[in-house]
């Protein structure tokens, strides 16, 4: 009984309020109540100022179901009707009766059209902008509407059509409705009518730019799957063309173009790939240069590396310097003077100097067997020209042998090496013969000669 109360509720409703039949599109002019008409017109017309849609409506309907145009120079009546039943459509919570204000308002739509062809391309995309946004409508309702808008528009078609016509194609390319050809097609077709409107300028210019951006947002998402490499190609060099110094423009369109099937063989993709490093290598050089103007001493490290030994150990003094100033970081004062003892030892052949420097280097990093070494290697190489023989030159392969074995026992990562080098030189130490000669046995502690001074317990070969 209920459901059959509710039934004849819809149905006394929709005769109740019945619009005027597709196509009528009379006037008042030649109507015998047209005074009468006309006052109910300016009365409604005062309620929709303020916004009184329920005090509009009595009135709204008696004009409406006797001159749908008005006097046929004004729409205001589909306009204002559309107006109202939208008002009920949004504050309604029956969907029965939400479903019939939805028809209502689309045959509004229709009716405005037939009677008011000059403005059918801008109530054409309102249509479509309450179908997708108000009443949300089935896609398949709302496709037809926006290929309608479309086709009954052409360059002129609304802008309000955009973002709705590319949420549709989206939505319906992603759920297998529409193929990759109609999705680009409309695409397309939208672009090219935003892109002439632009051109044009004028105060919808705007509007246009906004609708088109807003548009190419939602496009965004299946672009990749819809579009090759030419379409990348034309759409993105335009922003390169604006900034070529851009580096994250340029990282993000080369990866595109490349992600999209570009060959890097094609002239626009090499042209941007060598931009790319070009302004990558300009763009390091100055913030390495700034990185050295502030860091010397590290500044130092990379000349040591490209064999620029002498502006090295400049940098290195300043590295020093700075960091000795401040608070000293003993890791970078360490390394610092590593590498200038190395420089002082393998270049300049300073080995009192590169001794002392290798020695600080030692005691600020507990644990380093690296400096030790580094003095191995400075005793050893001075070994032939250290005191007045051979047996001088075999104590100072022993102070070598004292340093690495040293090294190594504080030091495992050079142990491999240490143990090298020490079976290495173990041959070049004294003999007994050489020792008898000279008065001293084995176990004795005896000074080297030279600048070495360093006191060594004899062990022979």
């Amino acid at each position: 009984m209920e459901k059959l109360l509710k039934l004849t509720f819809i149905f006394l409703f929709a005769g109740m309020w019945a619009l005027p039949s597709f196509g009528q599109c009379e006037t008042w002019l030649n109507l015998p109540n047209k005074d009468a008409v006309e006052n109910d017109h300016v009365l409604y017309r005062q309620f929709m100022k303020t916004k009184e849609y329920d005090k509009a409506f009595d009135y709204w309907q008696k004009v409406y179901k006797a001159a749908p145009a008005a006097d046929g120079n004004r729409s205001s009546h589909y306009v204002d009707g559309r107006t109202i039943y939208l008002d009920k459509f949004k504050n309604e919570t029956d969907e029965a009766k939400k479903a019939e204000y939805a028809k209502i308002i689309l045959r509004l739509f229709d009716e405005h059209v037939e009677c008011y062809p000059k403005e059918k391309a801008l109530n054409l995309g309102l249509k479509v902008y309450e179908m997708f946004y108000t009443l949300r409508s089935p896609y398949a309702d709302a496709l037809k509407a926006c290929e309608e808008a479309v086709e009954a528009g052409g360059d002129n078609t609304s802008y309000a059509v955009f973002v709705p016509y590319a949420s549709i194609a989206v939505y319906d390319y992603k759920n297998g409705v529409m193929d990759a050809e109609q999705a680009r097609k409309i695409y397309t077709t939208l672009n090219d009518i935003a892109d002439k409107n632009i051109a044009k300028g004028g105060e919808m210019a705007p509007y246009y730019e906004q609708g088109k951006g807003a548009m190419n947002g939602v496009f965004a998402e299946i672009e990749n799957d819809i579009f090759d490499c030419e379409f990348f190609k034309k759409k993105l060099e335009p922003d390169y063309r604006k900034d070529e110094e851009d580096i994250e423009m340029l990282k993000y369109i080369y990866n595109k173009l490349t992600a999209q099937g570009c060959d890097e063989s094609d002239p626009f993709v090499a042209e941007i790939k060598h931009k790319y490093e070009t302004v990558v290598a300009e763009i390091n050089k100055g913030k390495l240069e700034e990185f050295y103007a502030a860091n010397p001493g590290e500044h130092g490290v990379a000349l040591f590396k490209e064999q620029k030994y002498t502006e090295a150990l400049q940098k290195f003094k300043e590295g020093i310097r700075q960091e000795e100033a401040g608070d000293a970081d003993p890791e970078k004062l360490a390394n610092y003077y590593f590498y200038m003892a190395s420089v002082e030892f393998r270049q300049l052949g300073k080995y009192n100097e590169a001794r002392t420097h290798a020695r600080k280097a030692a005691s600020l990093k507990k644990g380093w067997g690296r400096p030790y070494m580094l003095i191995g290697d400075m005793y050893a190489k001075s070994s032939r020209s250290c005191g007045n023989d051979a047996f001088d030159a075999q104590l100072a392969i022993l102070a070598a042998i004292d340093k690495y074995a040293y090294a190594k026992s504080i030091d495992q990562s050079v142990a491999r090496e240490a143990n090298k080098k020490i079976g290495s030189y173990a041959k070049h130490k004294p003999t007994q013969e050489d020792a008898f000669m000279r008065k001293v046995k084995e176990g004795q502690s005896i000074k080297v000669p030279c600048w070495i001074g360093e006191t060594v317990k004899v062990r022979f070969q």
